[in-house]
């Protein structure tokens, strides 16, 4: 194994976390870079809507399925060399999707290449946590890790809208590719090895289970505008997310080393961030999928054009998620959360009041106040998922995380999807307000003492865990 994190200077540890951020990087703007380039993509490869959306969902629900594997693989047979995999097999995806010659052709490459993402952002925070040990460091370069996540999601529609209108929708897919192949050799050379100190078994029923739930609920929400509630295969579809539910919430508590310790959740600011996670995803999610149709449908303009109407909205996140890092550090995640949900509740509730025809005014103003909500909100994620526990389960809690924030942005484009093509766009933006107000409540509630109390209540109930089973052999596999 490579030298300790603790050993590693100043210079090799921000290296670590520079090659860290590339990772999440290029995974996080593949989440929202192809949205602006599905008009082009539909044209050019003679798809139907619904086929074109598949593109989009089959990586996100892939994704999302896989995220909490990955996460407690990485601990058990070593974060750098999960990591390592992720990259190849992303940058390998990204190189099929830009070459796909029909739409299934690029959906199957669109589920190979999420296999590759599910093992880089959890994997990549794990790391982060384990590489920088003292607190408020940690809590900084955390900031920066998360910032990199908020600033690639709202900069997508940007960089896809540039790319598709100068060189074509198969160009979203070659960034990846050089970014990805630069990350995976700094990778051997500077993150050093590191695993749990007493890995978990695999757990393969949990796993079955998580991606059943997550993939019945996913299709059955994306469907049934089409479909129709009550037919057979959307019915079908919550029966087995039910049975999938019950089975993990018998299944998990029973086993000695589950794939969800679901004791975390005794945790208020991890059950908060995971709350927060899924509700301001969702926000984010239906936010760009309803404006990217509104400017380009409604408004006609071009994917370019599209892409520039969206600069105060991410011209906000650039600013705020560095702040909210710094904040973070500084004075806790209260602040950066208040801030979050304000800003996403008042962004969602402008748009719903001007709905018919927002002015330009409001409409970047909207942007602007949005972008300062979801800019802010990523670093106290990210940090309240995994402080106040042991070390040894950072893996587990960064990938409860992502794998909440990818339910979150597959169920927004769902859900407002739904809506807007039922004609309720009006009761579009006031859901997404309403995700922001769910924000704003939970920085309350999961951030005081009583929040912390619960935290350090739950790590002591996992450390005395570890603690009964130190004498029991490690395991590699």
């Amino acid at each position: 194994m490579s030298s300790a994190p603790a050993e590693l200077g100043v210079r090799q540890r921000r290296l670590v976390l520079l090659v860290c951020c590339a990772g999440l990087f290029v995974v996080s703007l593949d989440n929202t870079v192809l949205n602006v380039a599905l008009p082009s993509l539909r044209e050019d490869l003679n798809a139907s809507v619904s086929g074109v959306q598949w593109a989009v969902d089959a990586y996100t629900v892939v994704l999302a399925s896989l995220l909490l594997l990955a996460g407690s693989t990485a601990d058990r047979i070593g974060r750098r060399r999960v990591f390592q995999t992720g990259l190849t097999l992303f940058t390998l995806g990204s190189a099929l999707c830009s070459l796909a010659p029909s739409l299934p052709w690029l959906v199957a490459a669109r589920i190979f290449q999420a296999v590759g993402g599910a093992m880089l952002n959890p994997v990549a925070m794990s790391i982060v946590t384990n590489t920088f040990p003292e607190p408020r460091e940690r809590a900084r370069a955390i900031g920066w890790w998360s910032a990199v996540a908020g600033i690639s999601m709202t900069t997508g529609p940007i960089i896809g809208g540039v790319l598709v209108e100068t060189v074509g929708w198969r160009s979203i897919f070659w960034v990846n590719v050089p970014i990805g192949v630069a990350a995976l050799l700094l990778a051997a050379r500077h993150v050093p090895e590191s695993r749990a100190a007493r890995p978990r078994r695999a757990d393969p029923v949990g796993q079955v289970l998580v991606v059943a739930l997550l993939a019945s609920v996913v299709w059955a929400v994306i469907e049934a505008p089409v479909a129709g509630p009550a037919s057979p295969e959307i019915v079908a579809a919550v029966v087995v997310a039910v049975a999938a539910l019950i089975g993990l919430l018998v299944h998990e508590p029973r086993r000695r080393e589950p794939l969800i310790e679901t004791r975390l959740f005794r945790s208020a600011p991890f059950s908060g961030a995971v709350i927060t996670a899924i509700c301001s995803f969702t926000a984010l999610g239906g936010f760009l999928f309803a404006t990217t149709l509104h400017l380009q449908g409604e408004r006609g303009l071009s994917p370019l054009q599209a892409g520039l109407h969206l600069v105060p909205m991410a011209s906000m996140g650039l600013v705020a998620a560095p702040l909210s890092g710094r904040l973070l550090a500084a004075r806790g995640p209260r602040l950066p959360l208040l801030i979050a949900g304000a800003g996403l509740t008042s962004g969602g509730a402008l748009l719903a009041v001007s709905h018919a025809r927002p002015g330009e005014f409001f409409l970047h103003l909207a942007f602007v106040l949005f972008g300062i909500g979801f800019g802010f909100v990523n670093p106290p994620i990210t940090n309240a998922a995994v402080s106040g526990l042991p070390r040894s389960r950072a893996g587990e809690a960064a990938a409860v995380a992502a794998t909440s924030r990818q339910v979150g942005s597959a169920l927004g484009v769902a859900v407002i999807g739904a809506l807007i093509a039922a004609g309720l766009g009006a009761a579009a933006w006031w859901v997404i307000a309403g995700c922001g107000a769910v924000v704003l409540l939970l920085a309350g509630v999961t951030t005081g003492q009583r929040a912390a109390a619960s935290a350090a209540r739950t790590a002591d109930l996992l450390l005395a865990d570890e603690r009964r089973n130190a004498d029991r052999p490690l395991r590699t596999g």
